[in-house]
């Protein structure tokens, strides 16, 4: 029977092998981990909570994404609020 994978399911459901840390630094451990589905779509869950929900974008919504970053269009993430 083929496993249903939704958005937000519990992470643990789709296994620990597979896992990766890309943006993986200098944080004290807390990071964002990938896995790349059967299907193509790609799932993430927060490291420090790897039983928490994972969420679940398709190919092209990473593509557009990755490359929205690339591109400098979530620089705005990284900007500081006046004091």
């Amino acid at each position: 029977m083929k496993k249903h994978i939704y958005n937000g399911m519990p992470a643990r459901q789709l296994g620990s092998e597979g896992w990766h840390r890309p943006w993986s630094g200098g944080n004290g451990g807390s990071c964002v981990e990938a896995m790349r589905l059967a299907d193509g779509r790609v799932a993430l869950r927060q490291s420090t909570d790897p039983d928490g929900p994972a969420l679940v974008y398709t190919h092209h919504a990473i593509a557009r994404f990755i490359q929205g970053v690339k591109d400098g269009e979530a620089d705005f993430l990284l900007a500081q609020e006046p004091a």
